[in-house]
């Protein structure tokens, strides 16, 4: 089986930091690889992989401002499905875009939805139902309007998440400085409860961050940026709670699964995804509003951090999500 994977460029695959759809892309890649299929991964020129790698986009244009959005975009699709029959089946990961070459190749296509974002989306989708195999990532994030191949949840490769079975007193957020993330809320719960909060995240809106984070920052609510690599690992697994209260139906929440693998519950608003993630009272506390965080809080010292990582480990496993798109591409290619 040659499956061509098509990932985004606003990150390298894998990201440095920041770059949800790029990690996703490069953790699939690498497992498929490592179960014998075909891949070759079109990313940017300095992407890492053991798939073969096919690149034509100079660098990641979050990254090098010299490298225009648009335009290499279109370069990126462009070379892809001019090979399209090179592939038994082409696996986008970089939205919409490449729908438009769709109706333009024989070969088989399936995009994974990384988030539905509005309804203005749909003249990208729904038109293309027939052609594109729509894989969603929660079942919460499936819109009426489309037909879905699969509903296949992210996973998370659990040996590079170690296991802290004692965590500490303070809490975490963890996610982009944005009011769709409520890194406002989590200050103010943390305040409520007494506890220190650690802040980790690129600022993706500034007026959000001025207003809402940084009049907030001491000695007890400290603000670091984004962080990766060791550091990462242990901002996750050293909080003794996530705080994920979140203003926005989140489609799936790579974070919370981390977490949870590194022995952290979390404390998550009941919208999108969450309770697909969450056993409320098992790996978490569930809540209806921002303002239930702090009993929430008071109440986390109950739960088992083994669990949590139990839990992560029979459901979303980076093999487990492998398996599943196997699965998928064999149906569609007919065995």
């Amino acid at each position: 089986m040659r499956v061509a994977m098509l990932a985004p460029i606003a990150w390298r695959t894998p990201p440095r930091q920041y770059g949800p759809w790029e990690l996703v892309t490069s953790l699939l890649t690498e497992a498929l690889v490592a179960r014998g299929i075909d891949i070759t991964l079109f990313a940017t020129q300095d992407s890492i992989t053991t798939a073969r790698l096919d690149a034509v986009v100079p660098a990641p244009y979050s990254e090098d401002p010299s490298v225009d959005a648009k335009v290499w975009e279109h370069r990126h699709l462009s070379h892809l499905f001019a090979q399209a029959d090179r592939f038994d089946l082409i696996h986008n990961q970089a939205d919409f875009p490449a729908h438009a070459f769709a109706p333009l190749v024989s070969t088989p296509m399936v995009t994974t939805i990384h988030g539905f974002s509005s309804d203005r989306i749909l003249p990208m989708y729904e038109p293309y139902q027939d052609r594109v195999h729509y894989v969603a990532i929660s079942e919460a994030d499936r819109h009426p309007a489309l037909r879905y191949a699969a509903t296949i949840h992210h996973g998370i490769p659990l040996e590079d998440f170690p296991f802290d079975p004692a965590g500490s007193d303070d809490l975490l957020f963890f996610g982009r400085i944005h009011p769709d993330k409520g890194a406002g809320h989590a200050i103010a719960a943390a305040r409520a409860a007494g506890r220190r909060l650690d802040l980790y995240g690129i600022v993706q809106d500034g007026g959000y961050h001025e207003r809402e984070v940084m009049p907030h920052l001491s000695d007890t609510i400290r603000y670091h940026g984004p962080v990766g690599g060791a550091a990462r690992l242990r901002a996750l697994g050293q909080a003794r709670a996530l705080l994920h209260l979140i203003d926005f139906d989140e489609p799936f929440g790579l974070s919370v699964v981390e977490a949870m693998a590194c022995g952290t519950p979390v404390i998550a608003t009941r919208r999108g995804s969450m309770a697909e993630l969450i056993e409320d009272g098992v790996t978490g506390y569930l809540i209806d509003t921002p303002a239930e965080a702090a009993d929430a809080i008071a109440r986390i010292d109950t739960l088992d951090r083994a669990a949590c990582r139990a839990r992560v480990a029979e459901r979303f496993s980076v093999e487990r999500m492998a398996d599943a798109y196997i699965a998928l591409y064999r149906r569609i290619l007919g065995g």
